[in-house]
């Protein structure tokens, strides 16, 4: 089976991985009422996951993202990275997380296999922090990413949502705090979905007036890796730590796109802010099922869109971001 490239000459090496919607955070650009569980959900068991990482990999994928809602929630997600990282040709396996388990189980996860970690925190202002998630939690979160680190990760990626009046004049404390680490800060453009209109118009910023401070600063973009996310990524030599900007407002931002998403429920979605996904579940049950789910996935990928239609303020079927995993 050949790799996966679409119409548009993009491949794709890298997959993320809902393992569930489920998260006990309350984000306003998120979840602000908190998740809601919309009827009884079976989400995709070990035999599943193993049965779709092992037919993306023969496709030529490479790295794979585990995510959520907060994946963590899970009880048997130590196994499910065992199952990841076992798998032939899966080279990474990274998670974004809130942080909320990571103190105790960073070790565990990287005994297990995980080599990335992403952690969401959208302000260094405990208040802030509080007011934008709606949990009082930074202390834990950031003993978290402390814990993190001293279980041998190389470098931890570090997410904030980027939100006018909220912490978009919180650039200098950032860049104070990943001086000294090996911390990649990732400022992350708020992205319109079906139900957060409004603060959307109320608390999107641009990223480019950060990525001019850092240019003026002596910040240097690099050069993006071929399994990399979106990021412009800037380093400083006085840094440790590096900075990373993800607009998907900007131009061409869709140009290099290298990754596929996997609901909780087993959807292949071609876009995070594409529309319904194509179930795969139906070819999940057996392993003898592998052929033909490759071949609906080369289907698949033969309609994906050159660009999402954010501009044209489409956000597609997404109602939040959790219901993907971002």
């Amino acid at each position: 089976m050949s790799l996966l490239e679409d119409g548009h000459a993009r491949r794709f090496h890298y997959l993320r991985l809902s393992v569930t919607d489920v998260c006990n955070f309350r984000c306003t650009y998120c979840l602000p009422d908190g998740y809601r569980p919309e009827g009884r959900k079976s989400f995709l068991d070990q035999a599943e996951i193993a049965r779709v990482v092992r037919a993306f990999a023969a496709m030529g994928t490479r790295k794979v993202r585990l995510t959520g809602g907060e994946p963590s929630l899970r009880r048997d997600f130590t196994d499910i990275i065992r199952i990841v990282a076992a798998t032939p040709g899966i080279e990474q396996v990274a998670m974004t997380t809130n942080g909320y388990r990571l103190r105790e189980r960073a070790a565990e996860w990287r005994e297990a296999g995980l080599t990335n970690l992403n952690v969401s925190v959208d302000s260094l202002d405990a208040r802030q922090f509080h007011r934008i998630t709606g949990e009082d939690k930074l202390t834990e979160v950031m003993a978290g990413i402390d814990a993190a680190l001293a279980a041998g990760f190389a470098r931890v990626k570090v997410n904030a949502v980027l939100l006018k009046g909220l912490n978009d004049h919180e650039l200098s404390t950032f860049l104070d705090w990943i001086k000294t680490r090996p911390i990649e800060l990732r400022f992350i453009e708020l992205m319109q979905t079906g139900e957060m209109d409004a603060l959307f118009t109320r608390h999107h910023a641009s990223g480019e007036a950060i990525k001019g401070q850092l240019l003026a600063a002596g910040w240097v973009q690099q050069l993006r890796a071929i399994d990399a996310g979106p990021a412009q990524v800037f380093h400083h030599p006085d840094y440790l730590g590096g900075i990373g900007l993800i607009m998907p407002y900007s131009k061409d931002f869709c140009a290099g796109c290298n990754r596929l998403r996997v609901s909780s429920v087993g959807k292949l979605h071609l876009c995070l802010f594409g529309d319904d996904g194509v179930a795969l579940r139906d070819l999940l049950a057996a392993d003898e099922q592998q052929e033909a789910l490759m071949e609906r996935v080369h289907m698949v990928l033969g309609h994906k869109l050159a660009s999402h239609r954010l501009h044209q303020g489409n956000s597609g079927t997404t109602p939040h971001l959790a219901s993907l995993g971002g």
